[in-house]
Parts: structure tokens; C-alpha cells; sequence
């Protein structure tokens, strides 16, 4: 079940490429995550940031999002278009009953400015 890790101590924490999922509020150690139906392992595929109380992927994780208007049209002529969604859930105990949390939202891994993303230098103005 989940484990609670500083950021200075795990690699997953503090590389690139990590997707972050929010914990609902009341979730507390012991838990279970699941990504795609699939149990995934603390210390190898997430950790815990103690101070966000988020989980910390090592890999990125995508959501589809809503459906454009040109996806919903091809879709009405029988056309699928297919985006990868990852889903995660969490299984865990609360006054002894058993919840599961499911379909939590996703923040993808953000690009740096150094990778041209969102703030990245253009040359303008210099």
C-alpha cells in the first residue's frame, strides 16, 4: 500500500517526465493504486508528496479531455477517433469500510521553458 516519501529522497518525485494525481480529501495510508485496472507499486511506479498530497507518477499519464466538435462529428457518421486515457483509481479504508476513488484527474507532466512550453523565450524583445 501507499508510502509517504520526502522529494529530496526519490527520483520519481522529482524528474521530468511525472504526471500527478490528487488524493481525495480523507485518503490516508494504507492504500492501493490502479492505473488502467492495474495495481501499481510504491517506490516504482508512484509516490506520495507528503506535502501536496498528491501521487507522483514516473511516466506520463493522459487524459482524453472533452470531445471537440470534429471528433463529435466524425463520431455521429460512425467514425471513432481514439485518444489515450489512462484512468487511476485509489482503493482505500475509511471507519473500516472499503472506497474506491475512481477516475481521478490527471495533471500531466509540464514542459520546462527549455523544451519550448508555455513561458519558454521566443527572442522577442531582446
Amino acid at each position: 500500500m501507499g508510502s509517504v516519501i520526502q522529494a529530496r529522497e526519490c527520483p520519481i518525485l522529482t524528474g521530468v517526465n511525472r504526471s500527478r494525481v490528487k488524493l481525495p480529501k480523507g485518503v490516508r495510508p494504507p492504500f492501493d493504486v490502479y492505473v488502467n485496472g492495474v495495481l501499481q507499486r510504491s517506490g516504482d511506479d508512484y509516490d506520495v508528496n507528503a506535502r501536496t498530497g498528491e501521487l507522483v507518477f514516473g511516466r506520463p499519464l493522459a487524459q482524453e479531455g472533452r470531445l471537440g466538435p470534429w471528433r463529435w462529428f466524425l463520431g455521429a457518421w460512425g467514425i471513432g477517433t481514439y485518444r489515450k486515457n489512462d484512468v487511476v483509481d485509489v482503493r482505500y479504508e475509511r471507519n473500516g469500510q472499503m472506497l474506491v476513488a475512481h477516475a481521478l484527474e490527471v495533471t500531466p507532466p509540464s514542459v520546462s521553458p527549455r523544451e519550448g512550453g508555455p513561458g519558454a523565450p521566443t527572442g522577442e524583445g531582446a
